[in-house]
């Protein structure tokens, strides 16, 4: 096997048996394997006995006023600033299996000190574990675990914020839900994930963790969502907890801001914000986790019968949100006659909301005669809020006793961001 004499962030070429690579060397968790960043920015990792030459081209150099890492952590270190991290499960909290191919669940603690030591070096961590489970799996109980956790973490007075890992395919789901339940929140709650487990070559779990730790102390209150920016490992941005929604399968920077304005760019050092926030105070936070199941999600499509309303009023169902289309468009007229459906549910107090399916934007029933009669139903147009999030708040506003009379103010009452007034149309 060759030796490697190089060092992180120096720029490297590597002769392997059918091709050179030009590069940039970075950290690795595994000695088996050199970890690269290409010239396009992605991240590969590459078998050292695959390796039969390695030249440095140019040693890594400091650039002025570039603060070292080590300095950084010592600041830290030096503080012992305090923050709560609540394990769910997840990529993040996830391993390789050789077995396998696919990932699963570090093994305890010291496992994850030992992926993550970045964290552990430049603050204090209170460690929670209300579950382990792919996210998919996670239900209404759980996030009402999740603010259980956080609740007890954020009353302790010397903790300055709290992570929560999780899996990224109902993140959002999460941090709705957690935006709601935890109200008048003090301190900065950070959902944070990996798209890919830390033992892989192009992980972004280190980066996200340490920029989701910067960002827990930061002077902010609030959910938010801290993830890479880019396919680059440079940067991470802080976004809003009721307005971002996962928008590719796989790719790093999969979470992006939906009808509104990025909250910051994140360092693991350091923070430079691009939008109002909340700031830190003292008052207690309340936490209201109540939530009903009996409500459904439901996207129009061409052709569908409203049949599927009176599916879910006869099977119980409390409340409905319809991904409806463009401005709030559903077929009103005799051969598909959505408004007779809604009429008999609304009657019998089902509470229906429409979002929209184009994502960005805001629904405006004023436009088409059939919005104008689906809302004189009853029907609740909530404006430019993310379906995924209309549901979550449609579940706790109807788990509240004594709410169901003033469900549609309540639907459109700005609880957590969830509306931006200031979205131009």
């Amino acid at each position: 096997m060759v030796e490697i004499d190089a060092k992180a962030g120096d720029l490297i070429k590597l002769r392997l048996a059918r091709e050179e690579l030009e590069c940039t060397l970075l950290e690795s968790h595994d000695s088996g394997i050199l970890l690269v960043k290409l010239k396009s920015g992605y991240n590969i990792g590459v078998p050292r006995e695959n390796v039969f030459d390695c030249e440095v081209i140019k040693k890594y150099e400091q650039k002025k006023g570039e603060k070292k890492e080590e300095k950084t952590e010592e600041k830290y270190k030096e503080n012992r600033l305090k923050i709560g991290l609540v394990i769910t499960g997840g990529t993040i909290a996830s391993k390789l299996d050789s077995r396998t191919g696919g990932g699963s669940a570090l093994s305890d603690m010291s496992e994850f000190r030992k992926f993550y030591p970045h964290l552990f070096k430049i603050c204090d961590v209170k460690v929670e574990v209300p579950f382990m489970k792919l996210s998919e799996n996670i239900n209404s109980e759980d996030w009402i675990k999740i603010g259980e956790c956080v609740k007890k973490l954020i009353d302790d007075k010397d903790i300055k914020g709290v992570i929560v890992a999780h899996g990224t395919d109902t993140l959002h789901y999460t941090s709705s839900a957690l935006s709601f339940f935890l109200g008048n929140l003090n301190k900065p709650v950070v959902l944070t994930y990996a798209q890919r487990s830390i033992d892989r070559a192009s992980s972004d779990a280190d980066l996200n963790l340490r920029c989701a730790a910067r960002f827990a102390l930061s002077d902010c209150a609030g959910v938010y969502v801290v993830g890479h920016a880019d396919l680059n490992d440079d940067y991470c941005y802080a976004l809003l907890g009721t307005k971002v929604r996962k928008l590719h399968t796989s790719r790093r920077d999969a979470f992006k801001a939906v009808n509104t304005n990025v909250i910051a760019k994140v360092w693991p050092d350091k923070i430079e914000f691009l939008s109002s926030f909340k700031a830190r105070h003292d008052k207690n936070v309340e936490l209201d986790a109540v939530f009903n199941d009996k409500v459904a999600l439901v996207k129009f499509y061409p052709g569908q019968s409203a049949d599927i309303v009176d599916y879910y009023r006869m099977h119980g169902y409390k409340g409905l949100v319809i991904e409806v289309l463009g401005l709030g468009g559903l077929p009103v007229g005799e051969h598909s006659n959505w408004l007779a459906a809604f009429k008999k549910a609304i009657r019998e107090g089902m509470v229906i909301c429409g979002a929209s399916q184009t994502i960005y934007g805001r629904l405006n029933a004023k436009v088409y005669s059939g919005s104008r009669e689906l809302e004189k139903a009853g029907m609740i147009f909530l404006e430019d809020m993310l379906s995924e999030c209309a549901l979550v708040k449609l579940g706790w506003v109807l788990g509240h006793r004594g709410w169901k009379a003033s469900a549609r103010e309540k639907m459109l009452e700005n609880v957590a961001g969830e509306f931006n007034k200031l979205l131009t149309e």
